[in-house]
């Protein structure tokens, strides 16, 4: 069952339509108005694909006006391939044939001279770890008589990981922590067990683009809840989706969003679980950057307000301290732990031990190392503001209070032939169609601040001479960064 937008939250996506302006600013009629907001508010992903459109009538009494302006612009998204109708049963988002775009495609990360990689958004190794190192291998002799086999995890890592939720307010036993080798892995491993192939999953838009990939890989059937660029989630928007949809699962982004940086209201975390049960689903809440607030107030956890075990949280080591630190967890009911820890031996049996144990060791210095990370991404993200508010004005974008990474909105659709023109640069870039579905959000491209000050300034200034240069009359080839993370 496809989702539903009603006339009223339609109008506020809407906003000031009847003020746009055709060529050499010349007003349009109120339906063409009406039917190239609809288009670009489908092109930019702010509106979802598949979404049910409210009727003719409705959407008329809402806008207050006639309903046959509503009926010709509904008519022109049909005739340009943005809308698809059946008569009696109603009118659902489309994009025209032949504009789907891929996510995926991979080049190899190299070692080339004076590229700047504005497609990863990670940090590099906090210099704690080289210490850490060394403890966890003079630790190891303690497990290097067994087998090495933990499918659940090292004990220490899990009670470890299990005090962090209690200290949040959310009471957590060792039994209700898996340990995964990364965020990603622990997000297949839930696939595996809750999605068949054909069921649906709700995902944000924007969202990970690696999520994406993964439930393409599952075969499981896409359908989004698009933010707010500037505002983030409709609550409204959301719940309905989950109560309209039914989706077997949904991902969930609520602390400093992957791409856009929101913070998820406390009264929308408060609403969802119970939502959640209501519909039959089952949440995965991703924490990956619940450590990094820069002046945000934190917020409590969104399994604080599980009541039914329908919450699966998800958080690791790759945002806050390393990726190449491939240590991640779920924390989820101590029955479906099990399950989890039964499928996992049929995947790839059980972690690295020397990597849990280098995890714990962190984890012992969090305090020094988090607090440390919070300084340095604040510094960064101020910079690569600056440098956008002086290099590249017309760029619009919400400051993140924490996270890190920015999602700007450019001043025409054109973020994947940016992209190219960036690489031609020496940026590599990551356009926004890579972080939702069949080729929308060309109107934004994410621009993580994990690279030194200097690097950050410099990048936009390549930016702004590919925006510059851009040539809109001559599309280039396709192009989209291999490793996105």
């Amino acid at each position: 069952m496809s989702s539903v937008v009603r006339g009223s939250q339609l109008v506020r996506l809407l906003d000031r339509w009847q003020s746009i302006r055709g060529p050499a600013g010349t007003r349009l009629p109120d339906y063409a108005a009406l039917a190239g907001t609809v288009r670009g508010l489908v092109r930019d992903g702010r509106l979802a694909l598949g979404v049910r459109l409210p009727s003719e009538r409705e959407l008329a009494e809402a806008l207050a006006i006639s309903r046959t302006t509503v009926s010709a612009a509904y008519r022109e998204l049909r005739e340009s391939g943005h809308l698809s109708s059946r008569r009696g049963s109603g009118s659902w988002t489309a994009l025209p044939e032949g504009h789907r775009i891929a996510t995926s495609g991979m080049w190899a990360p190299t070692d080339e001279l004076d590229v700047i990689d504005l497609g990863c958004a990670a940090l590099a190794a906090p210099p704690e770890l080289t210490t850490a190192v060394g403890e966890a291998l003079a630790d190891l002799p303690r497990y290097s008589g067994g087998a090495g086999y933990h499918p659940t995890g090292l004990l220490e890592l899990r009670e470890k990981v299990a005090r962090g939720f209690v200290a949040r307010g959310v009471p957590t036993h060792a039994d209700q922590i898996m340990i995964a080798n990364g965020v990603q892995h622990a997000f297949d491993l839930i696939l595996r067990l809750l999605v068949s192939p054909g069921q649906p999953v709700l995902v944000e838009s924007p969202t990970y683009p690696n999520v994406l990939a993964a439930l393409q890989a599952h075969r499981a059937r896409v359908s989004t809840d698009n933010l707010d660029p500037r505002t983030g989630w409709d609550p409204d928007m959301l719940l309905g989706a989950l109560r309209s949809g039914r989706p077997t699962l949904a991902y969930l982004i609520p602390e400093f969003h992957n791409p856009t940086g929101h913070l998820m209201p406390v009264s929308l975390r408060e609403r969802l679980p119970a939502a959640a049960h209501r519909a039959g689903t089952d949440l995965i809440v991703d924490e990956s950057f619940v450590d990094l607030p820069l002046g945000a107030a934190s917020a409590p956890a969104v399994a604080l307000f599980d009541r039914n075990a329908r919450v699966l949280t998800v958080g690791g080591m790759t945002k806050p301290y390393w990726g190449g630190l491939r240590v991640g967890w779920i924390r989820a009911a101590a029955p479906v732990i099990a399950r989890l820890s039964a499928l996992r031996v049929a995947v790839d049996m059980a972690g690295p031990v020397l990597d849990q144990l280098v995890a714990v060791r962190l984890l012992d210095r969090a305090d020094e190392v988090i607090a440390a990370r919070r300084i340095q991404l604040a510094h960064q993200r101020d910079a690569l503001v600056g440098a956008l508010r002086e290099y590249l004005p017309g760029w619009t974008f919400t400051v993140p209070a924490g996270g890190v990474c920015l999602w700007a909105e450019l001043e025409a659709p054109v973020s994947t032939a940016l992209a190219h023109a960036a690489h031609e640069e020496g940026v590599r870039l990551a356009a926004g169609p890579s972080f939702g579905v069949a080729g929308t959000l060309e109107r934004f491209v994410r621009l993580p601040f994990t690279l030194p000050e200097d690097d950050l300034t410099e990048a936009v200034r390549r930016l702004a001479a590919a925006a510059a240069n851009l040539d809109h009359s001559h599309p280039r080839e396709r192009y989209a960064p291999a490793l996105v993370a």
